[in-house]
């Protein structure tokens, strides 16, 4: 029988943030029927616990943290061990025009966007938690390469911001053989706006718009994001991959 499969994760170990839901969760599942060892971490320790019993083998482990408080990212390092793999994937969204944007919820999404990704990333790599020839992957969006929507200014800056960083931890990071890519989704159906985009009259409009008609499922992303960690992406690195049903080609 013929096991070889270039995307298989056995042997490495993978965070995950925001893995309580949505993307993060699948991802998750999906790095676990890989193979890989799974740490997860996300603020809502219910929602984590659903994504522990749902994932597959053994040594999973999980952190409960809240990404906006630098005590707790500190304490996501000082308990994770060791990884392959590192998926900054939580995230928050806010629509507002420009005209009414203000400090305080501009800060708050730049904190869980952009921040929380750059001094996560920043104190894994000060503490040597991250091993030679491993892979990190941003979850940023289209809004983040400039395909944006009224409404959507603070968002698409926080997601550019990380397509930005993404190259520089990418250039600094290749003498060690260490990959950093992003993925940029278009939208996919995740509680991250607080409903159920599948039966709301106006995004089911609005899905009609994408070439392949339907919104992204949380496995759509999750899959390339798993490409992206294993060696099957060994020689792909500083690029962020669109995923988006064809909409950008609009």
């Amino acid at each position: 029988m013929n096991t070889y499969n270039p995307y298989s994760l056995q042997g490495k170990t993978v965070l995950i943030t925001g893995a309580s839901s949505g993307i993060g969760r699948a991802t998750a599942i999906e790095c676990s029927k890989m193979g890989a060892s799974v740490v997860v971490t996300d603020r809502d320790e219910a929602r984590l616990n659903e994504t522990i019993e749902q994932l597959e083998g053994s040594g999973h482990t999980q952190i409960v943290a809240d990404l906006s408080k630098e005590e707790d990212l500190s304490h996501i390092v000082n308990c994770t061990p060791e990884i392959d793999g590192f998926v900054n994937n939580a995230g928050i969204t806010k629509v507002m025009m420009v005209a009414f944007i203000n400090k305080k919820d501009l800060t708050e999404l730049l904190e869980i966007n952009t921040i929380a990704p750059i001094i996560l990333t920043q104190k894994l790599l000060k503490n040597k938690k991250i091993r030679k020839n491993a892979s990190i992957v941003f979850t940023s969006s289209i809004a983040g390469i400039g395909y944006t929507s009224p409404g959507r200014g603070m968002y698409s800056a926080s997601k550019s911001a990380i397509n930005a960083f993404m190259k520089t931890v990418a250039l600094e990071l290749a003498p060690k053989k260490i990959r950093c890519n992003s993925i940029s989704p278009g939208m996919v159906n995740t509680n991250i706006l607080g409903y159920d985009l599948e039966r709301d009259e106006q995004t089911i409009k609005d899905m009609q718009t994408y070439p392949l008609k339907r919104y992204g499922k949380p496995e759509d992303i999750a899959h390339a994001i798993i490409y992206l960690l294993s060696d099957a992406a060994s020689w792909v690195t500083g690029t962020t991959l669109v995923i988006d049903g064809g909409k950008t080609l609009q």
